[in-house]
């Protein structure tokens, strides 16, 4: 009896018909996301309903203005009506586009806003028409809605990001078509972050450059020249062809690239040489039939700049009234720990370079600075930061306030006085600033923050180019929406002690 060696079927058919298998995997997987979120919503939205009318008609609504409805029937009409509203708003904002799920803040924003103004649209027809439904059903409804598909779309990501890790299929597959330099670029920026969803599985590059034999750039194969683009995309079965820059891409072999991809499905992006932007300070503008990438200046003063400096104020007050026992039994873990003070008070660099005293709980042994001197040739990062796994000079209760950020909670004070924000750069040492060149002293433009996107990215795993390049992002791209969520990331972050040492 032979015994028969079990093959993936597609692996037997030729490339073009091995690319469209895979092509059509990577749609198939797609269209089931955006159906499970879909049924997510409607999970949410008939929890949000059926919540606020027990609530306001239950057992509760003696607070919230009266007893039962004297029939209930019609609130059976009006809660399936407000559900089927409900999922219309959200698709008339294309919350269910494909190519934003899964990725960014946009979609819980279009989630947000679709929310929001429905709401609004049935309190202003409520104001003409007595609409005969009670307010706090609708409000109670519209809040528990809000959360409910937040944290529904936030749980799908979550699941769609593990899946990405672990199996491309569930990413979009792209060939990328530009010159070395700039190919390399893009597929280290799109490795970066994995659970974005591009997957590169080959290149394309011009003409001259293509030899006889195979060729790769890194790990990518180059599968053919501008000239094969077409080709290319049915033997790698891509569902995206990324274009980035090059001299020889004129703007005439791009519009016929354009051309000759409608109807295939497979989508064309541009990667434009400009980086590190974000989406909402970009906006294009068609011009004498050129489209032109009109770039904001970042925002460093203004309305939103206040609404900032209040929010983390007010913010900071909460904190700290609510985490007082905890900055209690840490102060006492630390003076039973050993001798030395409680907290820990180091000169910091903060906005337009004023220096300030940040303050921590002390996770050192006193003579840390001394101590630091006998230590540099042990330094673990490669900037003008000091990092090392497994530091001598941090005590025992340091070790445990470390893992969890805890002794940055002081940090909230800091917040109170101006002189930090909750999110923002890491807080630069003196002898750091003193070596800044033109583009790290950027970072100074804002407001040192107690976390950041380096909290929510590695921390110190992190290399020093890494890190700089995250604050320089923020700085260019803050907003109070990007700030929510860094700090509903932090908590994840914390507690998988991810990079904390």
């Amino acid at each position: 009896m032979t015994s028969a060696t079990l093959v993936n079927p597609a692996s037997t058919r030729p490339d073009s018909e091995r690319g469209a298998v895979n092509a059509a995997l990577v749609r198939a997987r797609q269209r089931a996301y955006v159906r499970a979120v879909i049924l997510i919503d409607i999970a949410m939205i008939t929890f949000a309903v059926l919540g606020g009318y027990f609530v306001r008609f239950g057992e509760l609504s003696g607070q919230f203005g009266g007893g039962a409805p004297r029939d209930s029937r019609p609130y059976a009409v009006i809660m399936v009506g407000l559900g089927v509203v409900w999922l219309i708003s959200l698709k008339l904002m294309r919350s269910y586009d494909a190519r934003l799920l899964g990725y960014g803040v946009d979609e819980f924003r279009r989630v947000a806003a679709a929310t929001v103004r429905l709401a609004g649209a049935i309190a202003i027809v409520g104001y003409v028409v007595d609409l005969g439904v009670a307010r706090w059903f609708l409000v109670l409804s519209f809040a528990l809605g809000l959360v409910g598909l937040v944290v529904g779309r936030y749980a799908a990501r979550k699941w769609l990001h593990h899946a990405r890790r672990r199996d491309g299929a569930w990413s979009r597959q792209v060939l990328v078509v530009g010159d070395a330099v700039h190919i390399n670029e893009l597929v280290a920026t799109l490795r970066r972050e994995p659970y974005a969803g591009y997957h590169v599985v080959g290149a394309c590059i011009p003409d001259g450059l293509i030899a006889p034999v195979p060729q790769r750039l890194g790990d990518v194969p180059v599968v053919g020249s501008f000239r094969t683009v077409l080709e290319a995309v049915e033997s790698t079965g891509v569902d995206t062809v990324a274009v980035t820059t090059s001299g020889e891409l004129t703007a005439i072999r791009l519009r016929r690239l354009g051309w000759q991809l409608e109807g295939t499905g497979v989508d064309m992006v541009l990667a434009p040489a400009l980086t590190d932007v974000a989406g909402p300070r970009i906006h294009t503008r068609p011009v004498a039939g050129l489209p032109l990438i009109h770039v904001e200046a970042p925002e460093f003063r203004g309305g939103r700049k206040l609404v900032k400096g209040f929010f983390d104020r007010a913010a900071a007050l909460v904190a700290l009234t609510l985490a007082l026992p905890v900055l209690l039994a840490i102060a006492l873990a630390i003076k039973l720990d050993g001798r030395g003070p409680v907290f820990f008070r180091q000169t910091r660099v903060g906005l337009s370079g004023k220096e300030f005293g940040v303050f921590k709980f002390r996770t050192m042994v006193v003579d840390a600075e001394e101590v630091l001197e006998r230590l540099k040739a042990r330094n673990e990062t490669d900037g003008l930061m000091f990092k090392m796994r497994d530091d001598p000079r941090v005590t025992r209760v340091g070790r445990f306030l470390r893992r969890f950020s805890l002794d940055e909670l002081p940090q909230l004070v800091n917040v109170l006085l101006g002189q930090m924000s909750l999110v923002g750069p890491r807080p630069p040492l003196p002898r750091e600033v003193a070596r800044y060149d033109g583009d790290v002293a950027r970072r100074l433009l804002v407001k040192p923050g107690i976390t950041g996107l380096w909290q929510v990215s590695g921390r110190s795993d992190l290399s020093w180019e890494d890190g700089i390049r995250l604050d320089l992002y923020y700085v260019e791209n803050w907003s109070l929406t990007a700030d929510l969520a860094i700090m509903w990331k932090t908590v994840g972050a914390v507690i998988a002690s991810r990079g904390a040492y």
